[in-house]
């Protein structure tokens, strides 16, 4: 494999060993929460975070620095993914409505 792709470089290295422990385990989730000596739930949880750290650097933007700047907030895990949706969705009104003003 010659690059990269962009969702990978976005992981930090406990995503990637997670990752990696998922492929392993076959994808069993019971099988990782065995691993991590947590509960099935709590690893559910994590692969629902991944997986929207994922989507979201998959997503396009535009070209806009301020969705990119909250996107990146989501994959450096500093706001909830929940919050950035929350906030891209009122940026992108009030962007719409100052164009119709």
């Amino acid at each position: 494999m010659d690059t990269i792709p962009m969702w990978m470089k976005n992981l930090n290295d406990e995503d990637l060993i997670f990752i990696k422990r998922f492929l392993l385990a076959s994808g069993s989730l019971k099988e990782v929460a065995k691993l991590y000596g947590v509960t099935y739930p709590t690893v559910r949880v994590r692969l629902d975070k991944l997986i929207d750290k994922i989507n979201l650097s998959e997503s396009k933007t535009d070209n806009d620095e301020f969705v990119d700047l909250i996107k990146r907030y989501v994959i450096d895990e500093q706001i909830e993914f929940d919050t950035a949706k929350n906030l891209i969705a009122e940026y992108k009104k009030i962007k719409e409505n100052f164009k119709n003003a």
